[in-house]
């Protein structure tokens, strides 16, 4: 038996609904990427990186909004409808930055989905970051 079926997969109604539910509560770069491509002024969820102010300005996903997961606090979001999704990313898989921002913002009643692979993620689909001057920066 090899590791990998050392511990049986799960039957397949419980595989479904496993991955079916992931889908709640994440998306994926190229699908941010998508939705901004279709219509960047009309996309109905707000983009955070939750990384700090100098690592945004440094490079960060296209109409992306900084707010650092120690910041999210309600007279933050504010301006936003209490209906308005809000999708949070860090620097990648190896980086919990994304999950604390969700949690913040679960915890504050806002729905919230995680962009899975943040920024490395992002560069690996060979997309390019923008940093805060406005400027291409593909890394």
């Amino acid at each position: 038996m090899s590791p990998v079926s050392a511990v049986a997969a799960a039957d397949s109604a419980a595989a479904f609904a496993h991955f079916s539910a992931s889908l709640a509560f994440e998306t994926d770069c190229s699908d941010v990427n998508a939705a901004f491509a279709q219509s960047p002024d009309a996309v109905d969820f707000v983009l955070l990186d939750v990384r700090s102010p100098a690592l945004y300005a440094r490079g960060h996903v296209p109409h992306a909004i900084n707010l650092p997961h120690g910041k999210i606090v309600a007279s933050k979001l504010a301006d936003y409808p209490p209906d308005t999704l809000f999708v949070t990313y860090c620097a990648g898989p190896h980086c919990n930055g994304a999950t604390r921002g969700a949690i913040r913002l679960a915890q504050l009643g806002r729905p919230v989905k995680i962009m899975i692979g943040g920024v490395q993620g992002w560069l690996d689909e060979g997309l390019e970051l923008v940093t805060v001057d406005g400027k291409q920066d593909g890394r």
